[in-house]
Parts: structure tokens; sequence; C-alpha cells
């Protein structure tokens, strides 16, 4: 028998970015908040020196236990889904902060274009350029909208950035200067703007000098370590949820984390919710948390996983298109980039940061003309330095031999020259392309895995293989004795190999509740006392990272919350 705890207002299921940001803006208003956490905590000082590539790299220490809890995977509806049971293609944190805390940190806002891409695609190139079975709607809100919700983030987090120079990109004023420009970086920059293109320094959440937010909160600046992904960061330099908006949460005093506590259903009676059920994976005991607004704020897959073993909203069918509950899920197509080896350049690429680089825009969103090309939206081109750890970074030309001499001469000479200019397109929805609960498999508290049914399209495919060719041109203007364009045979999409970890999709928001499963503010159309927020609302995935779009939305979503509490009912 499940142990009922006091009520509180609002229950958090996930503290990570969407979770700080919607405890930090409703404590400092006097609500109460219990944030739910599945890991445990961790602060600055747990990563001091740890810099152990093989640890956290490589035997992902920060990610959440697939013995415990996965995924299962399948490429079409007609195969048997088998469980992912080796992280690959991407990567699910766990613990206070959530994937906040190992991420790289770049902070791009989604473009105009994104947010009412149907409308804008039709009325550029008409109703036939949409291919059958692609499921592009708008999402009930536009970019003028979320601005001053995109610029709360920035101030938060401190993002240092500079204005995209492309034509009809918005003004953006960013709270500190951009990072430092490299060798490499300032070589990509001089070859794009030969070639006509608009390249700058990327925004990112690794400060380029120590900022105060106006929360109060303090941060040192980048010292360009090279461990940023799949790492916390020392300094507290990178913009994580657990250096910024948890802290301010909890110097309220209204908000109280319980660690180690995984949700398994949302309760709920007459269209309402009354709290949610989780387990103390510590005990084994299970506890209903009553609230008056429950927040489902855990990773994009997780919360689609708990909205349906809840029964809460109306199950996708890819068969006939209806339902709205693990529709429209998306991944990224980046695997469009180009590696450059250089016999007359040398660099240091083994210093760097998560977000360090530089990007242009011409071939992203509808910047570019689509009326001839055989996909639809684009994606950004950039190049970064991240820091090349040594264990994982090992580029030899096309051709070299796996092992042995040839391999080890090889390996040494081009250590320090070589350098990739990447791509990042985005991900459009298909009817064919899901999440719903699998039948056979289950997690271990006996609850149905979540299933996923994803391939690549026609669209991801000849998307990626332009972006190859443009990342190419772009590398060979460089100066690059030889080039390895990707992108140009993508076969199915592989689980087994990292790609990033931004899926979007399966609870999206939109304009109407006959296709969407939440509204502008990420409120339910189905439970109006239960809010969505996090990528998982995405009605499609962009060219970019998804960090800002989720941040911008989660601080829309704390005023829909507070509306809510003094109103009630629909807030749309």
């Amino acid at each position: 028998m499940a142990k009922t705890l006091p009520k509180t207002n609002i229950v958090l299921v996930g503290v990570g970015w969407v979770g700080g940001i919607i405890a930090a803006e409703l404590t400092k208003k006097g609500y109460k908040v219990v944030g739910l956490e599945r890991g445990k905590e961790k602060t600055s000082e747990d990563y001091f020196m740890g810099h152990d590539e093989l640890r956290y790299a490589l035997r992902y220490e920060m990610m959440q236990d697939l013995s415990k809890e996965t995924v299962t995977f399948r490429h079409d509806k007609s195969k048997q889904a088998l469980p992912y049971r080796r992280w690959g293609s991407f990567l699910l944190g766990e613990g206070v902060g959530g994937a906040g805390l190992h991420w790289n940190g770049q902070l791009f806002r989604f473009l105009e274009y994104d947010f009412q891409i149907y409308t804008k695609t039709v009325e550029r190139y008409g109703k036939n350029k949409i291919p059958k079975g692609m499921m592009l709607q708008d999402w009930g809100i536009t970019y003028e909208e979320l601005a001053p919700y995109f610029d709360k983030f920035d101030l938060m987090s401190g993002v240092s950035g500079e204005q995209n120079p492309i034509p009809g990109y918005p003004e953006i004023k960013y709270p500190t200067p951009p990072m430092i420009e490299t060798p490499g970086i300032k070589l990509f920059k001089e070859a794009s703007k030969k070639l006509g293109l608009h390249p700058y320094q990327m925004p990112s959440c690794n400060l380029s000098e120590n900022y105060t937010n106006p929360d109060g909160i303090s941060r040192s600046a980048c010292q360009y370590c090279g461990y940023c992904e799949r790492f916390g960061c020392e300094y507290g330099a990178k913009a994580d949820p657990a250096v910024t908006v948890v802290p301010v949460a909890k110097n309220t005093g209204n908000f109280e984390i319980k660690t180690h506590s995984v949700v398994r259903k949302v309760l709920h009676t007459n269209g309402k919710a009354t709290g949610v059920l989780f387990v103390d994976i510590r005990s084994g005991e299970e506890y209903i948390q009553p609230a008056d607004v429950v927040v489902v704020s855990a990773f994009a897959l997780n919360n689609v996983k708990i909205l349906l073993n809840s029964q809460l909203g109306r199950p996708y069918d890819p068969t006939t298109g209806k339902g709205v509950v693990g529709k429209n899920y998306a991944y990224q197509a980046s695997l469009g980039g180009s590696t450059g080896f250089f016999d007359d350049k040398e660099f240091n690429t083994y210093g760097g940061a998560g977000a360090l680089g530089a990007t242009f825009d011409d071939y992203n969103g509808d910047f570019f003309d689509h009326s001839n090309l055989d996909f639809l939206h684009g994606g950004m081109i950039s190049s970064t330095q991240t820091g090349n750890r040594p264990i994982a970074n090992n580029n030899v030309p096309s051709g070299t031999p796996n092992w042995g001499k040839e391999f080890k001469d090889k390996s040494i000479y081009y250590a320090n020259r070589v350098l990739r200019v990447g791509s990042q397109g985005a991900s459009l929805p298909h009817q064919d392309n899901f999440l719903d609960l699998d039948p056979t498999y289950k997690d271990t508290f006996g609850d149905p895995l979540l299933r996923m049914t994803f391939n690549w399209k026609d669209q991801d495919r000849n998307l990626m293989k332009f972006l190859g060719q443009k990342t190419g041109e772009v590398m060979k203007e460089m100066g690059a004795t030889e080039v390895s364009i990707g992108g140009q045979e993508i076969g199915d999409y592989d689980i087994r190999n990292y790609q990033s970890t931004h899926n979007t999709g399966g609870a999206i928001m939109g304009a109407v509740p006959e296709t969407s499963v939440l509204n502008n503010y990420l409120q339910m159309w189905d439970c109006e006392n239960v809010f969505v927020p996090g990528a998982s609302a995405f009605a499609h995935n962009s060219g970019y990272n998804p960090t800002a779009t989720v941040g911008a939305l989660a601080y829309r979503a704390a005023d829909g919350i507070e509306k809510y509490l003094q109103k009630g009912g629909s807030l749309v």
C-alpha cells in the first residue's frame, strides 16, 4: 500500500532544466514545490579534477541505468522491437540537473520559420511541397510570443555570443561577449566568408567572462579544459540547472527535492490529476505525492512513457494518423559533416569547450530557396573546438589500415592536423515514426517500456547529403590536403553510434486538441492541471540544439502554471 504524503502546490517529475526553471520561478512567488528526481544530487565540488574520460565519456557515469529502464527500438512497425542495452545514438541523463549537467552548452533559438513551419512552407511552395506521410504542423505559438522567454533564459544562463549576421535573423543582445576565436575557428570563418556565407561565433553557455545573473547567481569564466559533453563542470562556468536555477529555488525555503524517486504514474480522475505515484528506489517503498498541479518535467522520452503508462491523453495510432500521445517523434539529421586533413598546418584541438565554435545558417530553416530541392528545412554548419579528448579521438585519412605501423605513423602525424566542419540538420515528423508502449518488455517496476519506431526517410537522407556537400566545400576552401565528406550514403538509422541526445516530440503542443497533446502554455488539453514542458512538446526538431527552446517554453509554462493556480481552467 502506497503511503500518501502531505499535499503540495506543485509536484515536478524530474529536476533538470525544465523542473529547475519552474521551481525557481514559482517558489520565488511563494508556491510550495516538490521535485521528484530519479537520480542523486551533485554539486560542482563533485567534479573537481574529474577529467576522467574513461569513467564519464565512455562508461557513462552520469547516464540512466539501462539495466533498470531503457527503451526498445525498431525501424518500422512490421519488426520486433528489442531493448536498447548499451548507450549509443543518444544519452539520457540522471540526477538533479538531468541532461543539463552533461550537455555542451550550445544555446541556439529555434527560427521564426520553425514555429509556423506548415503555414510558411505552404505560403512559399504550396501544399504539394510537403511529401505524403510528413506530418508538418504549426506549434500554436510564434517566435514573437516566445522571444521574451528566450531573453529570460539568456539572462539567467549568461549566454556568450554575437549577433547572427544573416539577413532576416532577429536581433539578440547577449549578456556576455563571445568566446575566443581559435586559429581553427578563424580559418573556418574566413573560408565561409570567401564563399559568400555568414559565419558568427555560436551562442555559448560556457561563460566567456565572470557573470552574475538577475537572481544574484555568480559564476566563473570558462577555463577551456575541453571536458564539457558527458561531464559536469568543475568551475561552474557551464550553465547547468544545479548552479543556476536549483539554488534559487532552494534559497526560498519553498522547494523540496526527493532524490532516488522514480515516478511511475500520474494519478487522475474526472479530467484532473490528483498527484503522482513514485517509488523510493533505496527502500522499494511506494508513495503518493498529492498536488494541485503536476508538471511532467523529465527527459522527452520519459515524459511520453509516463503519460502513456498513466493513460493520459489519446495514444497515437500510426495506421490512421489519429491520436496524439506518441505522435511526431523526431531526432536530428546530423551525419553530413566533413573531416579535413592538413599537411601544412597544425592546430591545438585538445583544449576547448562544449560551445566554442562558429557557425552559419545560410542553409538552415528557409533562409534558402527549396523550390528545386528534394527536402525541406535545413541545418546549421559549424566548426567547433570542444576539446579532442585522447581516447575517443584518433582521426586518420580514409584507406588507412586499422592497425599496424602505418596506422600508428598516421595517428601521430595527424594528431594535430585534423579539423572538422559539422552539420546539424532538422528532423521532420513522419506518420510512421512514433513512440508507444512495448507489449513485451517491462521496466524494473513492471511497467511497459517505451517503444521507439524510427528510421531515416528520403527527407533526412537528401538533407544530410546536401549538408555534407556544403561542409566539404567549406573544408576545401579552408585548405585541407584531403577531405572526407559525410552524409553521402545513409542507410538505416543506426542506434549504435552516437549522434546527439536531441530526441523530440511525442507530447506535442499545438493550436487544437485534435492534433496536439498540449496548448501553448504546455497545459494538457485532456487534463487541465497537468503541464508537460520539455522537448517532447516540439512538433518537429529544428537544425539547432533544443535547449534554448526547451528553456523558453519552460519559462512560459511557469507563467501558465501560476495563472492556472489563480484562476483554474484551460488557459487558451
